[in-house]
């Protein structure tokens, strides 16, 4: 099971490279540096995957972890990659096969592969070698560790759809599953239940209704809700308990779903409505349950998720990525970012944005004397004063406000309420417009915000704050590999995506600081 190859170039071998001395010289980076990649170590490491391939000979798990990389570079479906190692001698110079006409795996074997990576978290794995072998090298610091951590769009895969359509494409896949498992034809259980928008060429054309006319439209939706109604009373009569297993189980769970999150009862009576606004955890596509609604901006909105980076400053090296749907704030993704820096070494410092500042892992940074630099969240209150205005002490809780008064913040959230105070005072109307005096409270990081609030006063630290754009350089570094939409459905899989498209992006770094120091 281990890939065995030769060092040393042939003369086939030297002459491809050297026609990769302008384009393609990944390729050849590749060749040279495949040994040390996947030394004996590595490969010993794969091999516990328990890979094997069905109905063939057992393949190296490196070659295949090897394809994987070639196909993030090239942008290759797993088809096209069979092709490329039959026909492009740039892919049988990195394999090893130069004179072999077969390609030395087969389409299916990709996929799975890609499987028990993910199953054993081998893809992780694949970021950390491209880093170690960074390391060793040579050409960057390692005694000290700064990272940064950000984040950018990744569009789904699914096809997003509108309420009409979730609905009635969930009744079509509810029909169909029950007939599967029942043998009762679609046709049956169309007629049976009545259901009018099911099997046309489409929804709405089933629905047939004046679009601009409002009442028309409810009685739509309510029709739909309805004939959605019947056919799951329908299902639970006649599948009987198969309807908790597979398939029937998700199909009923999908309609449910996509009727409570994008529906609700009409406040003037007549039947159900669409709801007004987007619930925070809508799926809005049935193709990718995973994606979900992000925003970009205030402004600007998307389907899909968020990949997130963490990367190494003063190296061009990314020690890990992970994605995750798009509404999931983006302090949820510090925890794994963070492990994944802890597998190189110390952390020193740490350059994040707001969204990331929530996170507890940042506040324990902070405590155990790490550097975390970040832009404080902005301190509002329409023109009065600000949180910024108040003296607080976070050992004893006292709070000092601009007019003098001091009050003990009390409470599990420490808050620290001015009440009659603000009455009398000459300042109260620069201060608060709440009749029962204005309250501070004292924010769990508090400490940590004091810090980053007078830093951001200071010229100095604002300059050391902006070596945090060299993460949006890897960003963008990523998606010139990657590409804006996800090549997979689900987070776990466009994870093993985008980690491979960091892997190569290190080596494509590497590769570079190799040849400006001559080696």
């Amino acid at each position: 099971m281990r890939w065995s190859f030769a060092n040393e170039l042939s003369k086939p071998e030297s002459k491809i490279i050297k026609r990769l001395e302008r384009t393609g010289r990944l390729f050849a980076f590749l060749r040279e540096i495949r040994g040390e990649l996947f030394d004996e170590a590595f490969q010993a490491e794969l091999e516990l995957a328990g890979y094997k391939p069905r109905g063939q000979e057992p393949l190296p798990p490196a070659m295949l972890a090897m394809v994987t990389l070639l196909q993030a570079y090239t942008q290759t479906s797993d088809a096209d990659a069979v092709l490329c190692a039959e026909m492009d001698a740039r892919w049988k110079l990195v394999l090893g096969t130069l004179g072999d006409d077969d390609a030395p795996f087969g389409q299916g074997s990709l996929p799975r592969f890609r499987e028990r990576m993910i199953a054993h978290d081998l893809d992780r794995r694949l970021v950390d070698r491209t880093v170690e072998l960074a390391k060793k090298q040579g050409g960057f610091g390692w005694q000290v560790l700064k990272a940064a951590l950000d984040s950018s769009p990744l569009l789904g895969a699914g096809r997003v759809e509108d309420t009409w359509n979730l609905i009635g494409r969930a009744m079509r896949h509810l029909v169909e599953a029950v007939s599967q498992v029942t043998s009762v034809p679609v046709e049956t259980i169309v007629a049976e239940n009545q259901l009018t928008v099911v099997g046309g060429s489409s929804v709405k054309v089933a629905l047939d209704l004046d679009w601009d006319d409002p009442h028309e439209r409810r009685k739509g939706l309510e029709r739909m809700v309805n004939e959605a109604s019947r056919l799951r009373s329908w299902v639970a009569a006649r599948a009987g308990d198969t309807a908790k297993q597979p398939p029937l189980d998700q199909a009923l769970a999908d309609l449910q779903r996509v009727i409570e999150q994008d529906t609700e009862p009409d406040p003037d009576g007549g039947g159900p409505r669409i709801t007004p606004g987007t619930a925070r955890d809508r799926m809005p596509s049935l193709g990718d349950r995973a994606m979900r609604h992000g925003r970009k901006s205030k402004s600007k909105t998307f389907n899909g998720y968020k990949r997130h980076i963490a990367r190494l400053l003063g190296t061009r090296m990314i020690a890990g990525a992970v994605v995750l749907p798009a509404n999931r704030a983006e302090h949820e993704a510090t925890g794994v970012l963070l492990q994944d820096i802890a597998r190189h070494g110390d952390l020193s410092e740490l350059f994040i944005d707001r969204g990331y500042l929530g996170a507890p892992a940042v506040a324990e940074l902070d405590r155990g004397g790490r550097r975390v630099r970040c832009k404080p969240w902005p301190s509002r209150n329409r023109g009065r004063f600000t949180k910024e205005d108040f003296d607080i002490d976070v050992e004893t809780g006292l709070v000092r406000c601009p007019g003098g008064q001091t009050v003990q913040a009390k409470g599990v959230h420490r808050l620290a309420n001015f009440g009659r105070a603000c009455a009398t005072c000459a300042l109260q109307a620069r201060c608060t417009a709440g009749k029962s005096g204005r309250t501070i409270a004292i924010h769990p990081h508090e400490a940590l915000l004091q810090r980053l609030r007078a830093e951001r006063r200071d010229p100095v630290e604002r300059a050391t704050l902006r070596q945090r754009v060299d993460v949006e350089h890897g960003l963008a570094r990523i998606a010139r590999i990657q590409g804006h939409r996800a090549r997979y459905k689900g987070e776990r899989k466009n994870t093993l995506d985008t980690r491979r498209a960091a892997a190569v992006a290190n080596l494509m770094a590497l590769q570079k600081v190799m040849c400006e120091a001559g080696r």
